[in-house]
């Protein structure tokens, strides 16, 4: 799709569309939406401003891919970041500051803050999901980008509604398997908790890289009969230690996911010197590559990436997470693309 004359090899302009694109949200295959909201994060902050940092480091990145061709040409453009969204954040995180400060702990003045902030996340979430729906009423590829990784819970819903039998693959440090962290419901330690309780039509959730977790939530991965599965960052480097090839343990992973499969990716899922001003960033994690080759294992073996998330892309000191965030959601956005021809 090129609907005006366009050089791909050209400099962007500074006003241009994400990755210097010329294509309207109409025009386009993919449509990003990004969510600049952060209210339940405790540690690093600064996610909110992932999408427009994401924006600003993507006219940068050379449109032309050795692995996925150009994903450009099927249209891609991101809408403009929502100030309701960050009006709503800006609110639920002066809230949540009170919980916060109190170590999450709930008592008659923490409970009624932690409830007006549960209040404002479930709206967040309804708009998400009305906005990814809609895109995918259009037939869109809808891509959201965080804020923290509480943001994608709404569209991993609109998914399920449409997909079934939807798995997810799911890249992050933490196994963000907590049941109403910090007094939060919708914690960003929880997406998936609420995921795989509310959302009936995920049936599989498989992890990579991750390495922090609690009692509980080892223990909800072991009481789901497998409906979770995790690859341990410590069981996959143990493997490699003993010559076992990555590309063996990508096909693995994917091989537990049925045929249609989202992305939920958190940039922390990473090694930490990609992503050092992210809000909880942990040692170990995959490298650069080897998280591409998860995307090239979905290919290798026939499966349909229908949708993703990029979330916790923090700005930090330098322009770094935002430029390996640019360049990790193209390479998403690529093979979405190819998986789905």
């Amino acid at each position: 799709m090129t609907p005006r004359p366009f050089d791909p090899d050209a400099a962007a302009g500074a006003g241009s569309g994400i990755y210097g694109l010329p294509f309207t949200p109409d025009e386009s295959r993919v449509v990003i939406v990004p969510v600049p909201f952060e209210a339940t994060t405790s540690y690093g902050g600064g996610t909110s401003r992932g999408p427009a940092a994401i924006l600003d480091a993507s006219r940068q990145v050379d449109l032309f891919d050795h692995e996925t061709g150009r994903p450009y040409e099927a249209g891609i453009a991101m809408l403009p970041i929502p100030k309701k969204i960050a009006r709503w954040n800006d609110e639920a995180k002066k809230i949540a500051a009170k919980v916060i400060e109190h170590g999450g702990a709930l008592d008659r003045k923490t409970r009624a803050a932690a409830a007006k902030v549960n209040a404002i996340s479930e709206r967040m979430n309804d708009w998400v999901c009305e906005q990814t729906s809609s895109l995918l009423d259009n037939g869109k590829l809808a891509v959201i980008v965080g804020g923290d990784h509480s943001v994608p819970f709404g569209a991993i819903r609109a998914y399920a509604e449409r997909y079934e039998s939807l798995g997810v693959l799911h890249l992050d440090a933490h196994a963000d398997l907590r049941d109403a962290y910090e007094g939060f419901i919708w914690s960003h330690a929880s997406i998936f908790h609420n995921v795989m309780t509310k959302i009936a039509g995920v049936s599989k959730l498989v992890q990579a890289g991750v390495r922090d977790l609690g009692v509980a939530e080892s223990e909800m991965i072991t009481r789901s009969n497998g409906r979770i599965v995790t690859f341990f960052d410590a069981d996959v480097a143990s493997r490699k230690e003993r010559g076992v090839p990555f590309a063996a343990i990508a096909d693995d992973i994917v091989a537990a996911l049925p045929h249609h499969i989202y992305l939920s990716w958190d940039i922390d899922g990473l090694d930490p010197t990609l992503c050092p001003g992210t809000g909880t960033p942990v040692p170990g994690g995959l490298s650069w590559n080897e998280a591409i080759g998860l995307l090239r294992a979905t290919r290798r073996a026939g499966k349909r990436i229908v949708g993703l998330d990029l979330c916790e892309v923090s700005p930090g000191q330098t322009e770094w997470d935002a430029n390996v965030g640019a360049r990790l959601l193209y390479k998403m956005i690529g093979f979405a693309l190819l998986t789905s021809m």
